[in-house]
């Protein structure tokens, strides 16, 4: 009689000895791990388990450069703790190495096999990265658990440097042996491999250096494996940047597409109509209600260059040009990314909307369709990217940079090759030499070097909102960012005054004193009115030197002993097991 194969959906803590399975599934063991098929529906079930789609496009909600209408308990002082905190589940670990430990029959070839443990190791290795990232040392487990395993589950955590050991194995073995090499951008192959390896490489290896943590492995080693790995990537892979005929939407074509632009996205999340599985990026970038109506700021927006290539703060009155101003002769990333004079919707023009969404006049579209009938509810088919092209040239060419061994030569294919889709016309071939000190004094004080400064500039305009921004001022060890950088906007001349925001003969907003009732001129129809101060309740309020400012009442806290490079251990899985240490800074 053929053995019925549970396949566990496990509520498992390392804390617990206690495993609950749901009800069996119609399919035996042989079924799942003795044929291609069987093995293939089962690794199908991990992708889900990854970053989704809707954490994607959300994944900088909680950012230096992101302005919104609630904090995250995490950045208010004394609001998070042990007690309320998560992501200690291993459930998705326990699945995937079901299949490692049992994906042994003999009527499959070694290739056949090998693949998909390949496959499985890929999403393990993705697994514990999040899990070093989130917490730390984290115990490491290789093999699906028995429910005797009472050792194990009451064992202590295993340091970072060995499970970041076992990760790099994995993605080792995984880019070796899955056999796919290309695809339509929903699945993984074996150049996936090599770009999560760049990826985990150089969080670790720069976490390490500035964190300036004592372990055996230096940060040069992962900095030269994210080196040979993106080194192998770009010269024998199958990607390259998407350049489209027009230049000003190459980018953002990227994340508008039905289907994943394959000739650079690596990795996405798919969505189709026809089978009711859509997203809700719209409804969420444009609500007044649903989303946190996050808003980009003034600091960061100044970081993007002007077209020519120099600094948008040597301008000698950047801090008083008006929106409209601001936005010409910009790097064509600016465009987009938010909304800019000429952006329009439904053949309409369509400014930054004061009336119900942006604080700041800063408001994103690098998700958004175009059409306003997907604002309100779950209606985006858009694809989501998860890995680009464009991450592993940044990821090359910081971790050479770290190296010392960046060049004219891969500046050029990198940093350069992006500006230059970007509509950059000059210093695209050559390391800069000249120190941009907006940029050194605003986000990277203890950067003295040319190039690692315009590296770090790169990386937040080309991944803006793409979910890498926390975790970059971590390994940077810059988290008092989150709570310091201003969240100022736009410069406004004067209250009380019409102001057409894109120049297109009609006026938008009128910002008047908040202590007032309302404008002490007479607004049109159809033009958004907005409140400055007055009210102890209402935090838009502007700077001394004109420019709105949002949040300013409320305190962004960073800890002065650093504890939230790290999220703390959850209480409940401490109390089960003893042996469990908690985070420095938080409380057992």
């Amino acid at each position: 009689m053929k053995k019925l194969f549970y396949i566990p959906i496990v509520a498992l803590l390392f804390s617990s000895c206690e495993l609950n399975e749901l009800p069996k599934a119609g399919a035996t063991e042989e079924d799942i791990f003795g044929s291609e098929s069987g093995l293939k529906n089962y690794s199908n079930s991990f992708y889900r388990n990854i970053t989704s789609g809707s954490d994607a496009y959300k994944g900088d909600a909680m950012a230096d450069y992101s302005a919104v209408n609630s904090l995250n308990d995490f950045m208010v002082g004394g609001a998070y703790s042990a007690e309320i905190s998560s992501g200690w589940s291993w459930t998705t670990l326990r699945n995937i190495n079901q299949l490692i430990a049992k994906c042994n029959s003999p009527k499959l070839s070694d290739a056949i096999k090998n693949n998909y443990i390949g496959l499985a190791r890929f999403f393990r290795a993705w697994f514990y990265y999040e899990k070093v990232v989130r917490f730390g040392d984290v115990p490491w487990v290789d093999h699906p658990l028995a429910v005797d395993e009472t050792d194990i589950l009451k064992a202590p955590r295993d340091s970072r440097e060995v499970v970041m050991k076992h990760i790099m194995e994995d993605l080792d073995f995984a880019y070796a042996n899955i056999t796919n090499t290309a695809g339509d951008g929903s699945t993984i192959n074996k150049w996936t491999a090599l770009g999560l390896k760049t990826r985990i490489a150089l969080f670790e290896g720069t976490f390490r250096k500035y964190q300036k943590l004592n372990l055996a492995t230096q940060p040069e080693v992962f900095f030269q494996m994210a080196v040979d790995a993106g080194k192998i990537l770009m010269e024998n892979g199958p990607y390259g940047l998407n350049i489209s005929a027009d230049p000003k939407t190459s980018q953002r074509q990227l994340f508008t597409s039905n289907m994943p632009v394959t000739k650079e996205v690596m990795l996405a999340v798919t969505f189709s109509k026809d089978l009711a599985l859509l997203n809700d990026a719209n409804w969420w970038w444009t609500s007044a209600t649903y989303g946190p109506r996050l808003s980009l700021v003034r600091p960061f927006i100044n970081s993007f260059l002007n077209v020519d290539g120099t600094p948008y703060t040597d301008r000698p009155n950047f801090q008083t040009e008006e929106f409209y101003e601001e936005c010409q002769n910009r790097d064509l990333r600016l465009a987009q990314l938010i909304r800019t004079p000429g952006y329009s919707r439904n053949g309409q023009p369509a400014p930054p909307n004061f009336a119900s969404f942006t604080y700041t006049g800063y408001q994103p579209i690098k998700y958004t369709l175009d059409d306003s009938y997907y604002d309100n509810g779950g209606y985006n088919t858009n694809a989501v990217p998860l890995m680009r092209y464009a991450e592993i040239l940044l990821n090359y060419a910081e971790a050479k940079q770290e190296l010392g061994t960046f060049n004219d030569a891969d500046w050029s294919k990198t940093i350069g090759a992006l500006r230059s889709r970007a509509g950059i016309t000059s210093g695209t071939n050559t390391l800069p030499t000249k120190v941009d000190t907006y940029l050194k004094n605003t986000f990277f004080p203890e950067v003295n070097s040319p190039a690692l400064l315009e590296i770090r500039r790169e990386r937040q305009v080309e991944l803006a909102l793409e979910g890498f921004r926390f975790n970059d001022l971590k390994r940077w060890k810059l988290g008092p960012l989150m709570a310091n950088l201003p969240w100022t906007g736009i410069y406004i001349p004067a209250l009380d005054k019409l102001i057409d925001i894109d120049h297109n003969g009609t006026p938008d907003v009128v910002f008047y004193d908040g202590s007032k009732s309302a404008p002490s001129i007479t607004v049109p129809a159809g033009v958004a009115k907005v409140a400055i101060g007055g009210k102890s309740t209402n935090f838009q309020t502007m700077t001394s030197d004109n420019h709105l400012e949002w949040f300013k009442a409320v305190k962004r806290t960073w800890d002065d002993n650093n504890k939230q490079y790290l999220y703390p251990i959850p209480s409940a899985a401490i109390v089960l097991n003893g042996n469990l240490t908690q985070n420095p800074g938080w409380s057992k």
